[in-house]
């Protein structure tokens, strides 16, 4: 085989029943079977997953590996692939046809960019679509400024695992991410957009599955499992700035990347305890400051009226109120009296319900 133009890493654990699905999206892609190389790795799978990969080599090479996350099976893997590109797939995601070619023409057309995303259908389990996610228009993220930085961490998802493709020089450059990310692509893509930077392409090109097993976003959440969220955030938050400062990003440009992921972060300790009522209002009021400018009068009433509620009440008592207001969408009655603008404009990335004749 020449060296392939594209290689596809398909990382897999314990997905017997999506395997064959996302591996026969690749096989039926619109584009050149032997400009493909196709590399699954399997984290230690204990069901029929190996059995169902076998039935597709040697078109499709197996790489089986012990279990040590999809972080371990990057590192493990990214030495074995020949391909100019490397795109990803998670082994219960899928394809649509036209993907690797519509990627492959980005890449040629932006000599320069790093990475290439773009938007993707939202499954449930073996559901069909509701809901696709999606820029307003084709467009470019990077870390060139502070609003540029804010922009890029909007429409950070279309870069996802299953969205992402990257140059291999860059991966290169990048090289082995720790294991206590877990899940390589937050690093990657926030490398990638300090490299050169990432277009994102207007259509939805992949399928991206949530089910009980999902281990990124599962259906259903325990407390388990959300603190080993909050521990990979607040890891990433202190592996990523330094690393991002190394390929020369400016420090005013960090903070901006990171300021909302930073927030979530502090958000989530409050709600286990991990703070008081003070650090509550001053966490809620740097929130509303990073995420609007220009606020009427009504509005800034509005923030400081919820602040307060922060100091009156119990951290968790606190938020439990805040995820009222969001399930009963009470921000609709906020908007009869209250405006302000956001930093990022919010049609830029949008969900879009899905019509039978967009499949």
């Amino acid at each position: 085989m020449t060296t392939p133009r594209i290689s596809v890493l398909i990382d897999t654990h314990n997905q017997e029943r999506y395997i064959e699905q996302a591996i026969v999206s690749v096989l039926e892609q619109d584009f050149p079977a032997e400009e493909v190389e196709i590399l699954v790795v399997d984290d230690g799978s204990t069901d029929r997953t190996p059995e169902i990969v076998g039935k597709f080599v040697p078109r499709v090479r197996y790489l089986r590996k012990e279990n040590g996350g999809q972080a371990s099976a990057f590192n493990a893997c990214i030495p074995e692939l020949h391909g100019r590109i490397v795109s990803f797939l998670d082994g219960d995601d899928w394809w649509a046809k036209k993907k690797l070619a519509a990627v492959a023409e980005a890449f040629e057309r932006n000599p320069e960019i790093a990475a290439v995303g773009h938007g993707y259908y939202e499954v449930r389990d073996d559901e069909p679509p509701r809901e696709m996610f999606v820029p307003e228009k084709t467009c470019r993220l990077d870390l060139t400024s502070v609003e540029s930085a804010r922009f890029a961490n909007a429409g950070l998802t279309l870069l996802g695992t299953s969205r992402l493709s990257v140059r291999r020089e860059v991966l290169n450059r990048i090289g082995p991410v720790p294991l206590e990310v877990v899940f390589f692509d937050a690093p990657v893509f926030s490398f990638a957009l300090a490299l050169g930077g990432a277009i994102i392409l207007d259509e939805p090109l992949c399928y991206y599955r949530q089910h009980s097993q999902n281990l990124y976003a599962p259906t259903t959440l325990d407390e388990a499992t959300l603190h080993r969220r909050i521990d990979r955030l607040g890891f990433l938050l202190s592996y990523v700035p330094p690393r991002l400062a190394e390929f020369g990003v400016a420090p005013n440009v960090i903070d901006a990347f990171v300021e909302s992921p930073r927030l979530e972060f502090e958000r989530a300790r409050l709600q286990f305890g991990e703070g008081g009522r003070r650090e509550v209002f001053r966490t809620e009021l740097r929130r509303f400051r990073a995420h609007y400018e220009r606020p009427n009068l009504g509005y800034v009433l509005f923030t400081w009226l919820v602040c307060s509620c922060a100091l009156l009440l119990p951290p968790h008592r606190f938020y439990q109120m805040l995820d009222w207001y969001s399930r009963n969408n009470v921000k609709r009655l906020r908007s009869m009296i209250a405006s302000a603008q956001p930093k990022v404009p919010a049609n830029s990335f949008r969900r879009v319900p899905v019509a039978e004749r967009d499949l």
